[in-house]
């Protein structure tokens, strides 16, 4: 199974690799290509975490020299077939392309990255907000209760006096 995993992050790299090469000359902006240049760095992701993940199989298929063999050797082609368009996207648009292109995109893995973490942060207030107001409710229930005991045992004492007087 892991290394069906690993030819789909590979064969999206090799794929989205020859769209890229096969219509960078005639595409007029980057735009053209953005979703086969979010597709690559896609498969390059897909090829990078199956690599570093523990494998839950047997031991001996996580270990055997054809596994580690391949997954290095995927790693290695995903990130050669990443320099070949950077290299390709830097010659057709100008130097520095490629370069702009992975600071935005780790920019906007950053923003959605303390989006999320606001989220979360957000979320953790309002849930502990809302445990300080169900405490807030059982005490003035509890307080409401002690007063109407306090009231219905002090009637019952004023009806005794009055009946004993």
């Amino acid at each position: 199974m892991v290394v069906a995993e690993v030819l789909t992050g590979i064969s999206l790299v090799k794929a989205s690799v020859d769209f890229i090469k096969s219509n960078i000359s005639t595409c007029q902006d980057i735009g053209q290509i953005a979703g086969q240049i979010d597709d690559l760095f896609r498969g390059e992701k897909e090829v990078q975490q199956l690599r570093n993940k523990k494998s839950g199989s047997q031991l001996g298929d996580q270990f055997g020299v054809d596994t580690v063999a391949k997954e290095i050797i995927d790693a290695r082609l995903a990130a050669e077939q990443l320099q070949e368009v950077a290299t390709m996207v830097d010659m057709r648009f100008g130097h520095g392309t490629w370069a702009g292109i992975l600071a935005e995109r780790a920019k906007r893995i950053q923003e959605q990255k303390e989006a999320k973490a606001a989220e979360r942060k957000e979320a953790a207030r309002k849930h502990k907000e809302l445990q300080e107001n169900i405490k807030n409710a059982m005490i003035v229930i509890g307080v409401i209760i002690i007063t109407i005991g306090l009231f219905f045992i002090l009637m019952v004492s004023i009806a005794k006096a009055v009946g004993i007087a």
